[in-house]
């Protein structure tokens, strides 16, 4: 496809058909054009057979039965843009009459001309002094056994008028149809030639009009299959960079980096994020491989690492990794949830934290079932469940884990076991009775089989963060090893992120970009 440009082609046929239409329809076919219509041509020979035929029954000439009369109509027009005068039509000098009927096979017994455009034009087929005036004594109007003569009409642009002929079978004319009535005539300077021709209506548009119309719709196919089926691929924005780029971290926020590696990878072909189950594993494990990433590049701490970046629920702790570096990206929301079967729906904040103390140990001593409460966290290092005990629970750490694996857990009284994952926590919580969590709001949104908690009666929503009333919410950061280069994959992961598209695809997780608060950098409600 890198030869011949084809679109360019197909682009400049398309132009060429669709000016070929607009010179047909509005300049060729604007030159003068005489036409005409056969309108009706039909016989009375049933006239018998027929109810209510009348007259028609005993149609005489000079008090003689017509044979076989038939009935023709014929609509003589100005088809074209011009106006045609008398000394446009072809005929010799002196003649009087311009356009001749020949009816094959038969005679003429009677004509009128009726149905007039435009009542000036009664002029030409009525003498002057004369009211009503004959056939015989106008000037080029005349009937001869199988002929009739018209005169020359002046047409304006959509004049025409209509004849009416009576006709009857000549002697020994043997053939079962009548052939079509031939019409001769023409104009100087004309379309074709001059020649008088048959033209037909059209609501849309002439025949040569909508045969062009339809091979522009070919052209139109054929750009667009062309387009399809083109493998060369057009080239990426300015932003995009090549290569692999490794992410890591934050559970929470991994369905929006899922959703934005597959748009990038989209808008930038050259570019490869690979995501599987086991990329994210929480916010403390993803610091730790970014930053044993960048002790073991080669040479060690030289520069920031482009091909690589974290993601945490909060901050970093403050006992180490001095060469990640922190760039706020989204304010996060999270919420409780539990099994359906509690019977609760909201908790005072003052019983999160009994629950999560072991003061609680019973829903119905929250006005609930009477079932025990299970307690279902994420593993040590979950930037959730830092969050939880930071912002929720005031600093205060979990109770002792009471079982090493959930599904063992047993249910008969209090307890708590720990997971690895958000999707993982939500399905223990729907199949566990009495069982309570927390999960950011996206994925508990997502799922059936829990129930969310509100917070004194909030439930988790950016308002009410805004406002203060709710507290279990965090800031998402993106971590870097150094300052990565400006052209590198990570630097461009970090610009799509902050650019209309990524935010577009925060917002729809239930999160806030950083970028629309009011201080962007610190990515914290006011």
């Amino acid at each position: 496809m890198n030869g011949f440009p084809w679109d360019t082609a197909l682009a400049v046929i398309g132009l060429a058909v669709s000016g070929a239409a607009a010179l047909w329809e509005f300049v060729v076919g604007s030159r003068k054009l005489l036409g005409y219509r056969v309108q009706m041509d039909t016989t009375a020979q049933d006239a018998a057979a027929a109810p209510y035929a009348g007259v028609l029954r005993q149609m005489q000439h000079n008090g003689t039965s017509l044979h076989d009369p038939s009935f023709v109509l014929l609509r003589i027009e100005n088809s074209g843009r011009a106006p045609i005068v008398e000394s446009d039509y072809l005929a010799p000098d002196g003649a009087r009459a311009g356009i001749q009927v020949k009816f094959e096979g038969r005679r003429v017994v009677g004509m009128v001309v009726t149905e007039l455009s435009r009542s000036e034009l009664r002029g030409f087929f009525v003498p002057a002094g004369d009211g009503r005036g004959t056939a015989q004594s106008v000037p080029g109007l005349g009937v001869t056994d199988g002929l009739i003569e018209l005169p020359k009409v002046k047409l304006n642009r959509r004049d025409h008028y209509k004849v009416l002929a009576v006709l009857e079978r000549e002697q020994g004319f043997t053939q079962q149809t009548f052939p079509d009535p031939e019409v001769v005539g023409g104009i100087v300077g004309g379309v074709r030639r001059g020649r008088m021709r048959r033209t037909e209506y059209y609501p849309f548009a002439s025949q040569p009009v909508r045969v062009l119309l339809v091979l522009l719709v070919l052209v139109l196919i054929g750009q667009s299959l062309f387009m399809l089926l083109r493998t060369d691929p057009r080239p990426a924005p300015l932003d995009c960079a090549k290569g692999t780029l490794t992410l890591s971290g934050s559970t929470a926020f991994a369905p929006v980096l899922r959703e934005a590696a597959k748009q990038y990878e989209k808008t930038c072909p050259d570019a490869h994020i690979p995501i599987s189950d086991d990329t994210f594993k929480g916010s403390v494990p993803g610091l730790d491989a970014l930053d044993a990433a960048g002790k073991n590049a080669k040479p060690a701490g030289s520069k920031g690492l482009g091909d690589r970046l974290a993601f945490s629920d909060g901050s970093k702790s403050e006992d180490g990794r001095p060469q990640l570096l922190p760039r706020p990206v989204a304010l996060s929301l999270f919420t409780l949830v539990v099994n359906p079967d509690t019977g609760v729906k909201d908790l005072s904040l003052k019983q999160v934290r009994d629950i999560y103390a072991g003061r609680i140990t019973n829903w119905n001593q929250v006005n609930g079932n009477n079932l025990p409460v299970h307690l279902v966290s994420r593993n040590p290092g979950s930037g959730t469940r830092t969050t939880l005990e930071r912002h929720v629970l005031a600093g205060r750490p979990l109770l002792a884990v009471t079982a090493s694996d959930c599904a063992a857990m047993d249910t008969s009284k209090p307890g708590r076991c720990e997971v690895g994952d958000t999707r993982t926590l939500l399905d223990t919580v729907a199949s566990t009775p009495g069982a309570l969590g927390h999960s950011e709001v996206g994925a508990a949104t997502a799922h059936s089989g829990i129930q969310p908690v509100r917070i004194d009666g909030f439930p988790a929503t950016l308002e009410g963060v805004d406002g203060g009333e709710y507290p279990y919410w965090q800031t998402e950061y993106a971590y870097t090893y150094g300052e990565p280069p400006a052209d590198s994959l990570a630097a461009g992961f970090l610009r799509y992120l902050d650019d209309e598209v990524g935010k577009d695809i925060i917002r729809s997780h239930g999160d806030r970009p950083c970028a629309e608060l009011a201080k962007p950098l610190l990515c914290r409600p006011s």
